[in-house]
């Protein structure tokens, strides 16, 4: 936000009772409680035709395909493979959730269910209790960048002395079905964690889609917010507008050429974070890279917006395209030497684990974007970065297994996927 005592949010619309309609913070109608996994069509009704929370599964989310962002579509995707804007939000009144009891973050669950399933948010919404879902579900869900590793663990609480363990501990997780563009996290870090996730260099239709969530939630919800901090947070980092927006870019070029840590260095000197596959705390992994904003506070939506939709991030993406025109032009033979090793040790690898199975990928892909490798498509090898993380892997071959056997298992998938 520019100037105390203005709402953070450009152009924000008149909330509900501003309008002289139903007051912020009233209740929708309960919609019927959906059991876990269930998926609520059009708003409030929560008997639609689901099979049960299962990402990748073929039942809510349509198979391995539906995520859009492994799509290969919107801008740039030969660099950027998806754009993201997430905001934080907290109820008034309530005690934030480090600080809350089980009983505490049940109610805050139940409050956000609630008008979450009936605010007509998307068109089909799938709402998970993690604390009812296995492991390997919950690790499905944070594989497809739907949920963070902490929202999945969970986190303990304490109510009357004694400790609830981290797994039990009431959160949840809406996603819409089944392009998965939206995940609203619930009792993560903040009460809410909203995303918008698209393929490509796509933070402007992200952050539209979002603040118009966010004014749906918001009209229902009575989120803490003051008129000099802005929204409230866990974090103190995050307090003010609650926004971060970043991208996931492939720069295998950069890495190869040595240039990644200068525009890591200068991403730091603009204040931007720069994370691996999973965001905050995972290496870059495959040659991926998360670039994202930092600063909440004191600098609106639009600001942060156009300076890395329209200056930063399209300035990485010349540099990677720039670095993979010089390998071409100057260093052609190496170039397809590292490319066609690689594909070879995938197809011809018996044994492979997740993170030496993403690095050959990340040169297969590049080897694919370059026309080297005609016979594939970028979208393959994307959904490969996907199926070879643990849980789907899993999944895919219909049954869980140990370290060696999940290497064993991922090194005769990849060369079912890449020879058929």
């Amino acid at each position: 936000m520019t100037q105390r005592g203005e709402h953070p949010k450009d152009k924000r619309p008149l909330r509900k009772d501003e309008a002289g309609e139903t007051p912020r913070g009233g209740k929708p109608e309960k919609p019927g409680s959906p059991r876990n996994g269930k998926e609520a069509a059009g708003g409030p009704d929560t008997n639609g035709g689901s099979s049960g929370g299962d990402p990748g599964s073929g039942g809510n989310f349509n198979g391995f395909a539906t995520a859009e962002w492994l799509t290969n579509a919107g801008d740039a995707s030969d660099v950027v493979l998806s754009s993201r804007v997430r905001l934080a939000r907290n109820l008034s009144g309530h005690t934030f959730v480090h600080r809350a009891s089980k009983e505490d973050r049940e109610r805050a669950l139940q409050i956000c269910r609630d008008w979450i399933l009936a605010a007509n948010v998307c068109d089909r919404i799938m709402w998970v209790d993690l604390h009812e879902s296995p492991a390997i579900e919950r690790n499905l869900l944070v594989e497809r960048h739907l949920i963070s590793k902490q929202h999945a663990k969970g986190k303990a609480a304490t109510s009357g002395g004694v400790a609830t363990p981290a797994a039990e501990e009431p959160r949840a997780v809406a996603v819409s079905i089944p392009d998965e563009r939206l995940s609203i996290m619930v009792n993560e870090e903040d009460h809410i964690r909203m995303q918008m996730l698209r393929a490509g260099l796509s933070l402007s239709d992200c952050w539209r889609d979002a603040s118009a969530i966010d004014d749906k939630l918001e009209a229902g919800l009575d989120y803490a917010f003051t008129k000099k901090l802005g929204y409230l947070t866990a974090c103190p980092t995050n307090v003010g507008t609650g926004m971060r927006m970043s991208v996931m870019l492939h720069l295998p070029a950069l890495k190869v050429t040595g240039e990644i840590e200068k525009v890591k260095r200068a991403a730091t000197d603009m204040n931007l974070a720069v994370r691996g596959f999973y965001g905050e705390g995972s290496d870059a992994v495959g040659d991926l890279y998360q670039i994202s904003n930092q600063t909440t506070l004191g600098k609106p939506e639009g600001a942060v917006l156009a300076d890395l939709q329209d200056s930063i991030i399209p300035e990485v993406i010349q540099y990677e395209r720039h670095a993979r025109n010089t390998l071409l032009s100057k260093r052609r033979s190496a170039l397809e030497d590292q490319v066609f090793r690689a594909l070879g040790a995938l197809t011809h690898a018996r044994l492979i684990a997740a993170d030496e199975s993403m690095q050959l990928l990340s040169l297969v892909r590049l080897g694919v974007v370059l026309g080297l490798i005609p016979e594939l498509s970028v979208q393959t090898v994307n959904m490969l970065f996907l199926m070879v993380q643990p849980a789907h892997l899993q999944r895919v071959l219909g049954k869980e297994m140990d370290q060696e056997h999940r290497r064993i298992g991922r090194a005769a998938m990849i060369r079912a996927r890449l020879t058929k």
